[in-house]
C-alpha cells in the first residue's frame, strides 16, 4: 500500500521536476520516492522564497540558487545529519542530470558536483557503558509494559528499531533440542536472518504476546500491535527509551539503536567471531560492523594474554599416542623433530630464567638445523 504522498509546492519550476522524479524513481521504492520529493520541495520551497524571480530552467544558476540552498541546509536548525545533506545533494544533482537530457539544458548536468558532497562522518561504536546498561535493564524490567519488553528484545537480540516493529507474531522458531532463534523479516538491507536467542528471550517474546491488547488483530499480525502505523509505533519506542533514561538518572543523550552497539560488543567480548557478530547484526560488509563493535585496552589485553598462553599456531598438527611408537622411516623422524620443535618453544616460552631461556634458544637452533639436513635425505 503506497503512503500518501505531500503535494510539491506551487512553483513554475514544478512541472518540469515532478515528472523528473517520476522517471528517475520508476523501479525504486516508496520510501526512495518520498525522498526525491522531499529534496524538490526543499529546493523550490527556497527558490519561492529567495529567488522569486526565476521561473524557467535556464535561469538555474550554480552562483547564487544552488550555492544558497546549500548554504540552507547546513545552517537548518536543527542541524540536519551529515548522511541527509549528502543524500540530498544526490538527489537534486540526479534530478537535475535527469533534466540536462530530457529538456536538452547540459548546463544543468554541472550545477552539482562532487566537491559539493558534504564529508562522511566518522561513525564510532557506541554501546551503553555497564552501568548505564544495568540500569537501563533494571528499570525496563520494573516497568514490565508492552513497549519495555519490546526494548528489552531489542537489547538481547541485536535488532533495529524497524525489524523489531516488522516481527511477526510466530517470530520464536524451535531450530533443535534446547535450541530457538528469532526469524528477523527484511531489514534496512534488504536481508533477513535467523538470531539465536536464549530461554531469557523466549521468555520476553511470551510475555509480549500476554501484554497484547485484546482489541489486536487475530488474523495475519505481528507481534507488536500498532494501530497507527509501524512509523508512531517507532515513535512510541523511541519516547519510551527516553523516559526509561531520564527516570534512571542518566544525563547522556541515549536512543535505542545503542542497544544494537551494546549487543555486537557483548557477543565479541563473549568469544563469538567476528564473522559470527556480522551475520548476527546482519550486515554486508565487516566495515559496517568495525562501526558497532568497541575494542577497548582491557580486551586487547585479554585477547593477547590468551593468545599466549594457548598459542594455536604453535601446536602441534598432529598427536602421537603414547602407546605407539613413531613410525621408523624419514617421514617418522621428521615428524619426531618437528613435534620436538613445538613442544620445546611452547615450554621455551614459559621459562622466565633468562640463563635456560638462552640454553633453550641455542637447542631450538640445532633441531631447526637438524631438519633442514633430515629433509634433504633423499631414500632408495
Amino acid at each position: 500500500m503506497k503512503s500518501k504522498r505531500l503535494p510539491l509546492p506551487t512553483h513554475p519550476l514544478t512541472k518540469f521536476f515532478e515528472p523528473a522524479v517520476e522517471s528517475v524513481t520508476t523501479s525504486l521504492g516508496d520510501s526512495s520516492v518520498t525522498s526525491y520529493r522531499t529534496t524538490v520541495r526543499s529546493f523550490l520551497t527556497y527558490l519561492g522564497a529567495q529567488h522569486s524571480e526565476v521561473h524557467s530552467l535556464r535561469q538555474l544558476r550554480r552562483d547564487p540558487h544552488i550555492l544558497g540552498w546549500l548554504a540552507l541546509l547546513r545552517s537548518h536548525h536543527p542541524p540536519f545529519a551529515t548522511i541527509t545533506r549528502a543524500n540530498h545533494v544526490i538527489y537534486l544533482r540526479r534530478l537535475l542530470e535527469e533534466l540536462a537530457w530530457t529538456q536538452h539544458l547540459p548546463d544543468l548536468a554541472h550545477l552539482l558536483g562532487r566537491d559539493d558532497m558534504p564529508r562522511k562522518e566518522r561513525h564510532l561504536p557506541r554501546p551503553l557503558t555497564p552501568e548505564q546498561d544495568e540500569l537501563v535493564q533494571q528499570e525496563l524490567l520494573r516497568r514490565d509494559d508492552l513497549l519495555s519488553n519490546a526494548l528489552l528484545l531489542m537489547r538481547h537480540t541485536g535488532m533495529r528499531i524497524g525489524e523489531s516493529v516488522d516481527l511477526s507474531f510466530d517470530c520464536l522458531r524451535v531450530v533443535g533440542p534446547g535450541q530457538w532463534a528469532i526469524h528477523v523479516p527484511l531489514g534496512k538491507l534488504k536481508t533477513e536472518r535467523w538470531v539465536p536467542v536464549d530461554s531469557v528471550v523466549c521468555q520476553l517474546v511470551e510475555r509480549i504476546r500476554s501484554l497484547r491488547p485484546p482489541t489486536a488483530p487475530k488474523s495475519g499480525r505481528l507481534l507488536l500491535p500498532g494501530p497507527r502505523g509501524r512509523y508512531l509505533l517507532k515513535r512510541k519506542l523511541r519516547a519510551a527509551f527516553r523516559e526509561v533514561t531520564a527516570a534512571v538518572g542518566i544525563p547522556a543523550r541515549l536512543v535505542p539503536h545503542q542497544f544494537r552497539h551494546t549487543y555486537g560488543t557483548e557477543m565479541l567480548r563473549a568469544g563469538v567471531s567476528f564473522a559470527a557478530v556480522m551475520k548476527l547484526l546482519g550486515h554486508k560488509s565487516p566495515h559496517m560492523t568495525l562501526q558497532y563493535l568497541e575494542i577497548t585496552q582491557q580486551d586487547l589485553q585479554r585477547e593477547f594474554h590468551l593468545a599466549l598462553s594457548h598459542p594455536r599456531h604453535l601446536a602441534p598438527s598432529r598427536s602421537i599416542s603414547s602407546d605407539l611408537a613413531p613410525r621408523a622411516d624419514l617421514a617418522g623422524l621428521i615428524h619426531s623433530l618437528t613435534t620436538a620443535q613445538h613442544v620445546l618453544e611452547i615450554y621455551r616460552r614459559n621459562v622466565t630464567d633468562p640463563s635456560a631461556r638462552r640454553l633453550l634458544d641455542r637447542l631450538a637452533n640445532r633441531i631447526v638445523k637438524l631438519l633442514s639436513q633430515t629433509r634433504k635425505l633423499n631414500p632408495a
